[in-house]
């Protein structure tokens, strides 16, 4: 028979490893004061490669995929697992690789089926060649969570900036598209509510001075007809008052998917402050003619040419000065904004 002391080690020990299991885990990747980070999507796998060398020459800390980050389309996971393995050869990504640290979420090419959500047969098996592909331990409690969301800190306290990437695929209800336009789904949801409370939780609790939240799909923008969050207008008022009452400083949108970059601009009630996301897709290939496409909060140009993502941190003792940059091929800048938090 266990001694009673022994017994009770043995049942604390127990609830914390069922704890570690249901919760992922919010990392903590650095104590040294992040100044770059760099993002990108749209990474069609069998096409040149151009940006790895300027995206090096940013020196990012950080490289976050939003998705796309192959084109996989598949219910067949060795065509996945070799389309991941052609990025993973790419010999400027392996540079990135050991110059970086490397996270991300992905979108619907990745997931494994176009514009798929969570009736995506595959997802469960998908998930696990994303996690090997963004080199997340295999003993990792992200793994044995429904959806690849994850949160992410770095720097020292008073200088810190948070990385929240959220997962709009796995738990994402259906989306009708009509003569190629989107319906709207006034009901449905995105993320599902666990991993809601688990974002609730990351905002409430953040002591950082910059929180990024990153996802597949544009948040902001209204008019486009594609995919983006206001197709469901409940989740996307959701996600903005959950910002605004969670008092988290200094947040940044980014996302992806879109094949052209832009930036764009809100305050939603109850924020003291600006709203910013910093849409950056096409590594590989972007809209080609002239698209013309309104954004009623678009803050200067759309940029249809090859491109990815830079926010640059300037920190002193009372605020943090960050560059929102869209760099192309031989690192032009090709738009640029600057806020002051």
């Amino acid at each position: 028979m266990l001694h009673k002391y022994t017994y009770f080690r043995l049942l604390a020990f127990t609830l914390l490893l069922l704890s570690a299991c249901q919760k992922p885990a919010t990392t903590t990747q650095t104590q040294d004061s992040l100044t770059t980070l760099a993002f990108g999507s749209c990474n069609r796998e069998d096409l040149p490669q151009p940006l790895w060398q300027p995206i090096i020459q940013n020196k990012p800390q950080v490289w976050v995929w939003l998705g796309d980050n192959i084109y996989g389309d598949s219910d067949t996971m060795v065509v996945l697992q070799r389309k991941y393995n052609m990025v993973l050869q790419e010999p400027g990504y392996q540079q990135l690789q050991q110059e970086a640290k490397v996270i991300g979420v992905w979108d619907d090419h990745d997931y494994g089926k176009n514009d798929a959500g969570k009736e995506y047969k595959m997802k469960e098996e998908s998930a696990q060649l994303f996690w090997d592909f963004i080199g997340e331990p295999a003993n990792s409690p992200r793994r044995r969570q429904e959806g690849v969301y994850s949160a992410h800190t770095y720097g020292p306290a008073g200088k810190q900036v948070k990385v929240i990437l959220l997962d709009s695929r796995y738990h994402r209800d259906s989306l009708v598209r009509i003569n190629r336009v989107y319906q709207t789904n006034y009901t449905g949801d995105i993320l599902g509510e666990e991993q809601w409370r688990w974002l609730e939780q990351e905002l409430r609790n953040s002591t950082a001075s910059i929180n990024i939240i990153g996802n597949g799909i544009q948040i902001l923008p209204e008019e486009q007809v594609f995919e983006k969050w206001a197709n469901f207008p409940k989740a996307r008022k959701r996600l903005l008052d959950l910002i605004a009452a969670s008092n988290a400083k200094g947040v940044i949108l980014v996302s992806g998917d879109r094949h052209i970059a832009e930036i764009s601009k809100t305050t939603p009630p109850g924020m003291s402050y600006p709203l910013y996301e910093v849409t950056s897709s096409g590594m590989t290939h972007v809209y080609s003619g002239n698209v013309v496409e309104p954004n009623k909060y678009r803050v200067g140009d759309l940029i249809k040419q090859l491109n990815f993502g830079v926010l640059n941190f300037h920190w002193n003792d009372k605020q943090v000065k960050v560059e929102m940059l869209i760099k192309g091929e031989e690192n032009k800048n090709l738009l640029e904004h600057t806020v002051t938090y």
